[in-house]
C-alpha cells in the first residue's frame, strides 16, 4: 500500500510549511518583477520623464502615424492568414497519417529557430527584383515584393507561423476524435463537423496562438527590417520608426512610441481576457439551466433543425 507524504509527515516545497510557500512566491514575484514589471514600468516613466507634451508630439507626426498604420495593417494581413493555416496544418498534422508528417512537423519550427536577419534575406534572394529567383520575373510583370508593404508583409507571416499550430496541435491531442466520428455517424458533413464540433473545442487554443502571433508581429524588428529598406513614411513600421528616434538621440520620442507598442499588445490581452469571461459566463449560465431541468436546443446535425430536449 503506498504511503504519501502527507500520511509520513513529509511535504514538498508546494505543500511544506508557511516558510518554504513564502520563499517559493518570492522567488517566483521576484523573478518577474525584475525580468518584466521593473522594464516596463522604467519605459512608462522615460516616456513621459520630459512631459507628455514632447511624448505626444512624438507619436503625432505624420512619419509616427503612417509607421502606426503600417505596423497595424501588417498585423491585420499576417494574423488571419497564419490562423487559416496554423488551424489547417495542426489539423493535417494531428487527424492524418502520410508520408512527411513529421517533416512537416518539424518544417512549422523553422521560424523559432531560424534567424530573423536571415529570414529577410532568404526573401531578398528570392524575391529580389535584381538577381531574385522569382523577383525577376515578379518585377517583369510590375509586381514589386522587397522594400514594399508586401515583403513586409511575408516577413511578419513567416516569424510568426508557428505559434497558432503550436497552439492548437495540444488542444487536438487532448481531445481526441471522437465526438468527430460520432458526428460523422450521425450525418454530419466535414464542414458540419468543423463548426460544430472541432472549432468550438479548439477555440482557446486558437485564440492564445493569435495572441502570441500577435504580439510577435507587433514587435518584429530584424526580418522586416531587411525587406522594407526602411524607408521614412513609406516603409518604416513602429519599431523601426523607435530605432530611428533611438539612433537619433531623441530618447523621450523612442521609449514614446515603445509606450504605443506595448499598449497594443496590452489591449489585445484585455480583449481576449473579455471573451473568455464572457465564454465562461456562458457555459456557466448553460450548466445552471440544464441542472434546473430547463428546456436545451438541440441542433439536429442531419437538417440544422433546432429541437427541444
Amino acid at each position: 500500500m503506498a504511503v504519501s507524504a502527507t500520511d509520513t509527515g513529509q511535504k514538498n516545497i508546494v505543500q511544506g510549511g508557511r516558510a518554504a510557500r513564502w520563499s517559493l512566491r518570492t522567488v517566483a514575484l521576484g523573478y518577474l518583477t525584475l525580468l518584466l514589471v521593473i522594464p516596463v514600468a522604467l519605459i512608462f516613466f522615460k516616456a513621459f520623464e520630459d512631459g507628455f507634451a514632447v511624448a505626444w508630439e512624438a507619436i503625432s507626426t505624420p512619419e509616427a502615424q503612417h509607421a502606426l498604420y503600417l505596423t497595424v495593417l501588417m498585423v491585420l494581413i499576417s494574423i488571419p492568414i497564419n490562423t487559416v493555416f496554423g488551424v489547417a496544418c495542426a489539423l493535417v498534422i494531428v487527424r492524418q497519417r502520410f508520408r512527411g508528417r513529421a517533416l512537416l512537423n518539424a518544417a512549422i519550427d523553422m521560424p523559432f529557430a531560424i534567424s530573423p536577419v536571415v529570414i529577410g534575406l532568404s526573401l531578398v534572394l528570392l524575391y529580389g527584383s535584381r538577381d531574385g529567383w522569382f523577383g525577376q520575373d515578379l518585377a517583369a510583370a510590375g509586381i514589386e515584393v522587397i522594400f514594399t508593404p508586401v515583403g513586409m508583409a511575408l516577413a511578419t507571416m513567416f516569424v510568426s507561423l508557428p505559434f497558432v499550430v503550436r497552439e492548437v496541435i495540444p488542444v487536438l491531442q487532448e481531445i481526441g476524435d471522437d465526438q468527430e466520428q460520432a458526428a460523422s455517424t450521425l450525418g454530419a458533413g466535414p464542414w458540419q463537423t468543423f463548426w460544430r464540433i472541432t472549432l468550438p473545442s479548439i477555440r482557446w487554443g486558437v485564440t492564445y496562438g493569435v495572441v502570441l502571433a500577435t504580439a510577435r508581429a507587433l514587435g518584429e524588428f530584424g526580418a522586416v527590417a531587411v525587406v522594407s529598406g526602411r524607408i521614412t513614411g513609406s516603409t518604416e513600421t513602429l519599431p523601426l520608426y523607435l530605432r530611428r528616434l533611438f539612433d537619433t538621440f531623441n530618447v523621450a520620442g523612442a521609449y514614446a512610441a515603445a509606450v504605443v507598442l506595448a499598449l497594443l499588445a496590452l489591449s489585445v490581452l484585455v480583449a481576449m481576457n473579455l471573451i473568455q469571461r464572457r465564454d465562461k459566463a456562458i457555459l456557466a449560465g448553460a450548466s445552471v439551466a440544464t441542472e434546473a431541468g430547463a428546456v436545451v436546443p438541440h441542433i439536429d446535425v442531419a437538417d440544422d433543425k433546432e429541437t427541444p430536449r
